[in-house]
């Protein structure tokens, strides 16, 4: 059975992180705006069936869940655990792998995924978020928030610009990191 074990704020005002007894995921991410993109993963499906809820995402053993600003915390939070606990965790759609097929840019994807694993992707996560690499053109990485991170002012400009700088100063000067 699932149960939330502890729930952490975010940068985020309308986001809150709950954290679970058990994994949800292994090395995959899910981000999902609306509920209409939720339609074929049950998990996310159920957790938009309560009233104010705006997005969801969940990865390892977190779901983030963002709230429309007018709905308080009271008004999801008991919904959301009495929903977790009656979950039946094997209705998660199974992961996928995803290859990398960009031939031309594979070494220096490669090198940028090494860099966000282990130094960007965890602080993103300690606050409910992500961030999923949506192409590399050149030397221009465009990525996208997920989570708590979404929609938050810190991550739209401060968190890029930081981003930017460490891939500037790890990889190459000539990098741009811009959102997409």
């Amino acid at each position: 059975m699932l149960i939330v074990q502890d729930v952490d704020l975010t940068p985020n005002p309308q986001a809150l992180k709950f954290i679970l007894n058990e994994k949800l995921l292994t090395y995959e991410t899910r981000n999902f705006t609306n509920k209409e993109d939720a339609v074929n993963d049950p998990l996310a499906k159920g957790i938009f069936e309560i009233p104010g809820v705006v997005s969801v995402f969940y990865m390892d053993r977190f779901i983030t869940i963002e709230k429309e600003a007018k709905i308080g915390w009271g008004q999801i939070q008991q919904p959301f655990v009495e929903f977790i606990k009656s979950f039946d965790k094997t209705l998660i759609p199974q992961e996928t792998k995803k290859d990398i097929t960009d031939e031309e840019n594979i070494e220096l994807l490669q090198k940028i995924n090494e860099i966000l694993d282990h130094m960007v992707r965890p602080a993103l996560a300690g606050d409910g978020g992500g961030l999923e690499i949506l192409g590399l053109r050149g030397n221009i990485l465009t990525i996208r928030y997920q989570g708590a991170c979404g929609s938050c002012p810190t991550s739209i400009k401060g968190t890029l610009v930081a981003i930017e700088s460490l891939l500037k100063r790890e990889l190459s000067p000539s990098i741009e990191v811009v959102p997409g």
